[in-house]
């Protein structure tokens, strides 16, 4: 489980929270793990103003930001929206003879607060938190572990994107794989401009991934898997520059780790006395293909079988 932001949203084993748990107060305690409340006006970050983000105070899940922080009046923090939708869960309410909306962390389940309809715009909502339930961390402040998103990204091109996207969606670890446009010099192409050859772009798979679960070398071996990368602009019968094999790297950490593999892989004689002409280049802006080109094996029944990998 992620959220469209990245973050782990698997939930958390018992055993895990009682652990988190043992550091809390007893009003931290009381609010998380009771559904307590905090007297108004009382909580440390009611009219708090620094810029950061506000985390869950047991599992440090991202739960607002100080973007979307407003004083409503009421003696408790308040925001118009979550950091993202997905991290915060809403369950119905009917204690204390009201009918309510709770809100609780999507990880750990922790009690937060509530959300009424009559906050600011653009949501028109107001998250009313107790200052118990968070951690704040000021925007330059470095996060620890729990509170950063796991998944990174990686791009591949090789010949036409319908096949690497799906056998990459087989992979176990990617979160997503995504069909688009990259390398070239037009902004926003479409499909029939990339056709032409002259917008430079190839076809590419932007490849999200846990590498907690698959790391960026076990992916460069599945992608010399999914193509022949001594095809010179092309894959089998699809001819053309946009179906050139290529490595856009995300960052210099990949960068590097990509050439070093494909010296490796021409040392080891792997291809024989074929060259090896995969590029190797920094990641630059990535279009997304048109929706029909999305998930085309799957939406049409069919798919590349995944090969061995040893």
């Amino acid at each position: 489980m992620y959220s469209t932001s990245g973050y782990d949203l698997g939930p958390l084993a018992p055993e895990r929270i009682r652990e988190l748990a043992a550091g809390l107060t007893p009003q931290e305690r009381e609010i998380l793990l009771n559904k307590g409340t905090e007297r108004a006006f009382c909580g440390g970050l009611t009219d708090h103003k620094e810029a950061g983000v506000y985390v869950c105070r047991l599992c440090g899940l991202p739960l607002f930001s100080s973007e979307a922080k407003f004083h409503s009046g009421t003696g408790w923090p308040s925001f118009f929206r979550p950091f993202d939708p997905d991290h915060v869960a809403e369950r119905r309410d009917t204690s204390h003879g009201m009918i309510r909306t709770e809100i609780l962390c999507r990880r750990c389940g922790s009690h937060l607060g509530h959300v009424f309809p009559d906050g600011p715009p653009p949501t028109g909502q107001r998250y009313c938190l107790n200052s118990a339930a968070l951690r704040f961390y000021a925007r330059d402040a470095e996060l620890p572990p729990e509170s950063r998103p796991v998944v990174q990204v990686a791009y591949f091109a090789g010949g036409c994107f319908w096949g690497i996207e799906d056998r990459f969606q087989q992979v176990p670890g990617v979160i997503d794989a995504t069909s688009g446009y990259q390398g070239g010099k037009t902004p926003r192409p479409t499909y029939k401009q990339v056709c032409t050859g002259r917008t430079g772009h190839a076809e590419t798979v932007r490849v999200t991934f846990d590498p907690n679960r698959v790391t960026y070398r076990r992916l460069l071996e599945w992608f010399f898997r999914f193509h022949d990368p001594t095809q010179l602009n092309r894959q089998g019968p699809d001819v053309g520059t946009q179906y050139r094999s290529a490595i856009f790297a995300a960052d210099e950490a990949q960068l590097r780790e990509a050439r070093a593999f494909i010296d490796e892989m021409a040392a080891s004689g792997a291809f024989g006395k074929r060259r090896i002409v995969t590029t190797v280049e920094p990641a630059g802006p990535f279009y997304e293909a048109e929706d029909y080109h999305q998930d085309y094996h799957r939406r049409h029944g069919g798919s590349c079988p995944l090969p061995s990998l040893r």
